[in-house]
């Protein structure tokens, strides 16, 4: 449970993260702080010492993070933390061939008062399972989405197309980094997921509907990650299960 002051409810929270079954290399990373209402995925890219150290770099400079009195400070911050990030991983670029191509997605989540904020850059994504339906509360930063958005690729094409893992924005890639920040009510009993593409590549959002309403968080978690390295784990994966509850 949590017992952070600056939000209405209790929060119950499980990550779980696995390299899959190609990779050699786990490249994601993850926050979790029921204290701070604070979660997190990156997924890193870049290849062996670049990827793996993007998306930590995306964590650590969330982890240290702490809440403001005005809830517009606390997001101002946030978002300054991954821009910060940003500037990091393109110093360390410059200072080092190895770290070449390096980049990272980001996924925030931050719950405060009766209210939760989503930050993101990439295709990591979060969802709200409330009353049984699934919504999906980021866009995807990526090619594919683009052509779906644009009418030039069906939702069932868009799982399959070969332009699947092409990003059109992330941490570490550009000088500017611009991060979409949206918010939403909370109500007792909504669940949240984060989750890197790891995930998503194997499982429809139909799927995802079915199995994050498992059990609790901690078995909606693991039934997620089991299922999609049961279809392929081509990837590395990573997955965040979030409840809220009345205090």
């Amino acid at each position: 449970m949590s017992n952070s002051k600056h939000s209405d409810f209790d929060w119950t929270s499980c990550a779980l993260t696995h390299v899959g079954h190609v990779r050699t290399t786990n490249e994601d990373a993850y926050l979790e702080s029921r204290d701070l209402c604070l979660w997190a995925v990156a997924d890193g890219m870049g290849g062996h010492a670049a990827g793996d150290v993007a998306s930590r770099l995306v964590v650590d400079c969330l982890a240290s993070f702490s809440p403001h009195e005005h809830i517009s400070d606390s997001i101002d911050c946030l978002e300054d933390r991954l821009i910060d990030a940003n500037r990091e991983c393109l110093a360390m670029v410059e200072n080092d061939a190895i770290h070449q191509g390096m980049g990272s997605t980001a996924a925030v989540l931050f719950a405060s008062g009766k209210h939760c904020f989503v930050l993101w850059a990439g295709d990591s994504r979060i969802y709200r399972l409330r009353e049984g339906q699934l919504e999906r509360l980021t866009e995807d930063h990526s090619l594919v989405q683009e052509m779906y958005t644009l009418g030039h690729l069906t939702e069932e094409e868009v799982a399959t197309h070969p332009s699947a893992n092409i990003i059109t924005r992330a941490v570490g890639v550009a000088e500017h980094l611009f991060v979409d920040i949206d918010y939403s009510e909370v109500l007792c009993g909504d669940r949240f997921l984060l989750c890197s593409d790891g995930l998503t590549r194997d499982l429809r959002d139909t799927d995802v509907e079915r199995l994050l309403a498992e059990g609790s968080p901690t078995q909606a978690c693991e039934v997620l990650l089991k299922e999609a390295l049961a279809r392929g784990g081509g990837d590395n994966t990573t997955v965040i299960v979030v409840e809220s509850a009345s205090q």
